[in-house]
């Protein structure tokens, strides 16, 4: 029997319902190998989300950067134009990440990537929900989120974990294959908790060898000019990194944020100010204000003023 909903979080409840079935529209009716908006069956019949825009025109916002973009590509233009619109979506905007030729934004094929965060955050989701659902007295619906996360769980690791390389990594949905480019997504798990201990031993040594930078965690290993990409680095991805890390008790999640703060003073003391990304250079000390993109460096910014504060809150414990 259904209880009355309290502060607690569950008057949330139909508002993330809302939420997740805007992203799983169409998955019943998907079969193997096919996908719907949002949406992609995988050949064992594991579900995985991708990001998508029904419109395939030019940005309205950036439509003549986005017109000679096309101009560059062999593919069909409404093709690049609704990947760049998902990239967009993505909120990195924009990556080699999206790319199959790191340095060409032309090639961008958002549409045909299962990212790993993306699919972190939705197993959080419902994960969530179930939760919600459960103090809420609602059977049925804990039932079907709490077998949603598991499958989704168990998807992240049949497709998204690459032992090889000891990491997550996104998936080429083209060929079914883990993309080779890693980025700093690649946390994420790690931060939802769906990485195994092992798991996240060993995403920890690989962001070590091949994402620390001098500032704290690097975005992506090319630099392409795009802001998205090294030597950038961002303060969400560096929380979910830290808070990740220190999940799994991995001493890397400390050595992270330490490096950040540090970079980040170091702009402030020169200029007063933080700013929305960072530019990782060859010391702490030595980071600039971040560049690439559409638009000039953004003063202030919330997520760079939240993630500050609470690092440095929790160094002072």
């Amino acid at each position: 029997m259904r209880r009355d909903r309290s502060d607690d979080g569950e008057e949330y409840y139909d508002q993330l319902r809302q939420e997740y079935s805007w992203w799983m529209d169409g998955v019943d009716d998907l079969r193997e190998g096919q996908a719907h908006r949002h949406c992609v069956r995988l050949p064992d019949g594991a579900v995985l989300n991708r990001y998508w825009d029904d419109r395939d025109t030019p940005r309205e916002e950036s439509f003549i950067e986005d017109v000679t973009t096309a101009q560059r590509s062999s593919r069909p233009a409404h093709e690049v134009y609704r990947d760049l619109r998902a990239a967009a979506a993505s909120g990195w905007d924009f990556s080699s990440r999206w790319c199959e030729s790191p340095d060409e934004l032309a090639t961008t094929v958002t549409t045909r990537i299962a990212p790993v965060d993306l699919n972190s955050f939705l197993y959080e989701l419902e994960h969530v929900i179930a939760g919600l659902a459960d103090r809420a007295g609602d059977d049925a619906d804990a039932a079907f989120f709490h077998e949603r996360a598991a499958d989704r769980k168990a998807a992240i690791n049949t497709w998204l974990w690459d032992t090889a390389d000891g990491a997550y990594c996104d998936l080429d949905l083209s060929v079914n294959e883990r993309r080779t480019s890693l980025t700093a997504a690649c946390v994420a798990p790690l931060w939802v908790g769906v990485a195994s201990d092992q798991q996240a031993e060993r995403t920890a040594a690989t962001v070590r060898k091949r994402l620390l930078r001098p500032g704290g965690l690097g975005t992506s290993e090319h630099a392409t000019g795009q802001q998205w990409d090294r030597p950038n680095g961002w303060a969400p991805l560096q929380w979910i990194a830290v808070k990740g890390l220190e999940r799994y008790n991995q001493p890397l999640a400390g050595e992270i944020a330490e490096r950040w703060l540090r970079g980040v003073r170091a702009v402030y003391e020169k200029q007063q100010k933080l700013v929305e990304k960072y530019a990782m250079l060859h010391a702490p000390e030595a980071t600039e204000g971040g560049g690439g993109g559409e638009y000039p460096l953004q003063d202030g910014f919330g997520w760079t003023n939240g993630v500050v504060a609470a690092l440095l809150k929790d160094a002072a414990k």
